[in-house]
């Protein structure tokens, strides 16, 4: 079938077309004002959490979900994984009361149905879950991802997230300006992860690290876990990195779809026969979509992508509380970053998250003396700045209580779950 006539397609794209697309769909600027939280949950049995939810009862539950009036956007993971996507939100505050009122009405819909919500980077009772989701998409993605080993099907069954997201920034330089948010995002990214690294154990087993689902994410091939080097210029570097990336799978209106070996979409667009045809700026638009980078952009947003999910009904609240402190308050993103700025000298040669500071923010959490040190001041650059913002109490309180439970006693989450 010919490119244009795939769907809304569109006509097949140039190589010059599409870094130029690249370059500007994934970077607009303009000034930071808003705020969202991706947050994505297990669904266990409210009575016995340790059994396996039967595909029918789960399918039944969803449905009833689906006819609550949410603010925010429901979805479901191919594990059966929830997930809620808030709003823009204008403020924290505004951020925080929206998605908590979301989370209240479906924990009482599920509460009804005999089920519950778990917040962990990881499953962290049940053996490996079956994939409820049964789409031409992620057989496409299992069948990729099979080739390089486990962790990708782990990932899409057993993995679950808080991703922070906020506004790219100012075209211009400073600490709000779009390249410094950019190299913030991943100096912060092994703080962040180490801080709240809650995933000890996959398949009800300990695997040694403090976060496991990070760990996942970063096998998955060479190329789509990783982020390009961030001391490049960062629209140029995100086009070579997307254009440099496998394709893993094109679509196709019947039929499964195709799953190519070693093909990049820059092999792609200068010679489309491998895939059948040549691709269109929806093929692209997909493609952006399969690459999961510890920090993505998203045009006028970028997602941190490296946080564990978080125990507890709030446990959420403090990540993005951390997070939208230290980018959205000027004095705090200075500081930070200038304090946050030598350990990209000592990072190592690899992209993040192969680096060494990751790797120790997997494996050891706040154990890695230099995360800890790091931690302690963020935390407290965090803590100053909601002050200043007017942060609603319950927000400053649980960031507060975070810090003292876990950052000052280096310890994470993950150093109270038992799998």
């Amino acid at each position: 079938m010919p490119s244009s006539d795939f769907r809304d397609g569109g006509p097949p794209l140039s190589l010059d077309e599409a870094e130029d697309l690249l370059r500007c769909i994934c970077f607009k600027t303009g000034p930071p004002r808003s705020v969202g939280v991706e947050l994505e949950w297990f669904v266990h049995d409210l009575h016995r959490p340790r059994l396996p939810v039967p595909r029918d009862r789960l399918t039944t539950a969803f449905g009833a979900l689906r006819a609550l009036d949410l603010r925010s956007s429901l979805t479901f993971e191919p594990g059966g994984q929830l997930e809620l996507s808030s709003p823009p939100a204008g403020s924290l505050a505004e951020c925080v009361a929206t998605v908590s009122a979301d989370l209240a009405a479906v924990r009482a819909a599920l509460a009804a149905l005999g089920l519950t919500l778990t917040g962990s980077g990881t499953d962290p009772w049940l053996t490996a879950r079956e994939r409820l989701l049964r789409e031409p998409r992620y057989d496409a993605m299992e069948a990729y991802l099979d080739r390089w080993g486990p962790a990708g099907r782990a990932m899409m069954r057993d993995s679950a997230s808080v991703q922070v997201c906020l506004d790219s920034g100012y075209e211009e330089p400073g600490p709000l300006g779009f390249e410094r948010r950019w190299r913030l995002a991943h100096l912060l990214g092994p703080v962040l992860v180490a801080s709240f690294a809650n995933s000890p154990g996959l398949h009800g087993r300990p695997t040694g690290l403090r976060s496991t689902r990070q760990s996942l994410w970063a096998a998955l091939d060479p190329v789509r876990g990783t982020a390009p080097p961030v001391g490049r210029e960062p629209r140029s570097a995100w086009a070579a990195h997307v254009l440099d990336a496998p394709v893993m799978c094109v679509r196709a209106a019947d039929g499964p779809w195709a799953v190519p070996d070693g093909l990049t979409f820059r092999d792609w667009l200068r010679d489309g026969s491998p895939a059948g045809r040549a691709p269109t700026r929806a093929d692209l638009d997909y493609h952006l979509t399969t690459l999961f980078p510890p920090v993505r952009p998203r045009g006028s947003h970028i997602e941190l992508r490296m946080l564990d999910a978080q125990s507890g009904d709030d446990g959420w609240i403090v990540p993005l509380a951390v997070v939208s402190a230290l980018f959205d308050d000027p004095e705090a993103a200075d500081a930070a970053y200038r304090a946050l700025a030598p350990l990209a000298e000592t990072a190592g040669p690899l992209p993040p998250p192969g680096d060494a500071h990751w790797r120790a923010a997997v494996r050891d959490g706040p154990d890695s003396p230099v995360l800890h040190r790091a931690a302690v001041v963020c935390f407290g650059l965090a803590i100053d700045a909601l002050e200043r913002s007017g942060a609603p109490a319950a927000v400053r309180d649980a960031v507060g209580a975070f810090h003292e439970r876990f950052v000052l006693r280096r310890r994470c989450p993950a150093d109270e779950q038992r799998p």
